[in-house]
């Protein structure tokens, strides 16, 4: 994924968080999207080319967040956190 610096980061990690709690209809609050979504950028990190640009790690980012929540959900059962 690029490198976009500590604050690119920190808003690819609120955004794709953010985006997660969308899709999966959970609310998790900022700092709840924040760490979901760093959680989600670190795991697409993994996967994605190094050059990928902002959109295409946030994309990446969000799915693999998203990803985590359902894994989360399946192993703890469904919660709304």
């Amino acid at each position: 994924m690029g490198d976009f610096g500590f604050i690119g980061w920190a808003v690819l990690g609120i955004l794709a968080g953010w985006l997660a709690g969308v899709v999966t209809r959970t609310d998790r609050g900022i700092l709840g999207d924040l760490l979901l979504g760093l959680a989600g950028a670190f795991v697409a990190g993994l996967i994605v080319d190094g050059t990928a640009s902002f959109i295409a790690s946030l994309f990446a980012a969000t799915v693999a967040a998203v990803v985590l929540v359902f894994a989360k959900n399946l192993i703890l059962g469904r919660r709304n956190a």
